[in-house]
């Protein structure tokens, strides 16, 4: 059997790092990876591979940088021609970027069995381009490997019991690298108290919008006043808040690489945030988490208690870091325990 994964950002190759682990141990699969370059990182370097224990990919198509159309229309084009030339029996994808909607469109259109990792996920907020992504994945999909129950059901919600799809609850295959990487992971050389706030800052919808910037930095410098915030900050936002004479109060420090952020995630005492994933490895790290977003994709963290939804609104944030009553009860198993991969891998061969 032969597959042809297809990955466009480093947060991808962190998870699709745990699948092809596990496909490596199976004599009947090839995997062939293909990497877009949708978010190239300068950092991706042999030493990136090297260090995440991550296959370098057999493919670089070198497209990025470019509007939503132009970009998604070469990755379709430069895909097609590897899919022609390798011609897999499987197509790979993960999670919501635009190099998972070039993949699913060149395999329903040549005709390749796709299967979607990370399936069933919404947030219901069609302004998201990430949400029109995965639900057209989804609808082209042979196989859905759904990390939650959650995830089931949105499907089921959407009438696919009734396509020509497989629905599997593979788990979450963040939590398999999360528990790979932990023992692999770094302290960052930043000064860090004893006693400190993990914080990320990066959804348009809070950077690009002055009002909940504002009033996200004023509830950090707040909560820097008993406990040290640390946040890890892209450029393009530090120069934001530089244009605007935007005061911070709390700890910045550049963008730091995957295995720096996993320490810094099992070591803080809470995490503040708009990132997706980072709510997730909040809980496998067994970390409360304020979530500085008005929905969330993860729903059952919110249901049972171990995260908190509360915008960008000063007030809110405020009253859940000194208020909120967090759930202690992470041994629950809400993400497969460390199993996805495996039960990806399990399902490729049974299909």
């Amino acid at each position: 059997m032969k597959i042809i994964t297809i990955l466009g950002a480093r947060p991808q190759f962190i998870k699709a790092g745990s699948v092809s682990r596990e496909i490596s141990k199976c004599k009947d699969i090839n995997e062939i990876i293909v990497h877009t370059g949708q978010h190239y990182d300068v950092n991706m370097s042999d030493i990136f591979f090297d260090e995440m224990k991550i296959p370098k990919p057999n493919y670089f198509l070198g497209i990025g940088g470019k509007s939503h159309g132009a970009m998604t229309g070469q990755m379709i084009e430069k895909i097609e021609e590897v899919i022609l030339k390798e011609q897999p029996d499987w197509i790979l994808v993960y999670g919501d970027t635009n190099s998972t909607l070039a993949g699913a469109i060149v395999a329903s259109k040549l005709h390749i069995k796709l299967v979607h990792v990370e399936a069933g996920l919404r947030s219901f907020n069609m302004r998201m381009p990430e949400e029109v992504n995965r639900i057209l994945t989804d609808r082209v999909s042979q196989i859905l490997c759904c990390p939650t129950n959650t995830a089931i059901q949105n499907l089921k919600n959407e009438g696919y019991e009734n396509f020509d799809c497989k629905i599997v609850k593979s788990g979450d295959v963040m939590q398999d690298g999360a528990i790979f990487y932990k023992n692999l992971a770094v302290k960052p050389s930043c000064k860090i108290s004893d006693k400190y706030v993990l914080s990320t800052i990066h959804r348009a919808e809070n950077t690009d919008n002055l009002n909940r910037l504002n009033s996200i930095v004023k509830s950090l410098n707040e909560v820097n006043k008993n406990r040290q915030v640390i946040l890890p900050l892209h450029p393009r936002t530090k120069k934001i808040l530089e244009k605007n004479n935007i005061k911070t109060n709390f700890t910045i420090i550049d963008p730091v690489g995957y295995l720096e952020m996993i320490w810094l995630i099992d070591n803080c005492d809470l995490v503040m945030t708009d990132s997706g994933g980072l709510q997730k490895e909040a809980f496998f790290f067994k970390k409360p988490c304020i979530t500085l977003r008005d929905e969330t994709e993860w729903v059952e963290l919110i249901e049972n208690r171990f995260n908190v939804l509360v915008g960008a609104d000063k007030d809110k944030i405020l009253h859940a870091y000194n208020n909120y009553i967090f759930s202690d009860k992470f041994d629950i198993n809400l993400y497969g325990g460390g199993k996805a991969s495996k039960n990806i891998v399990v399902e490729l061969l049974e299909f």
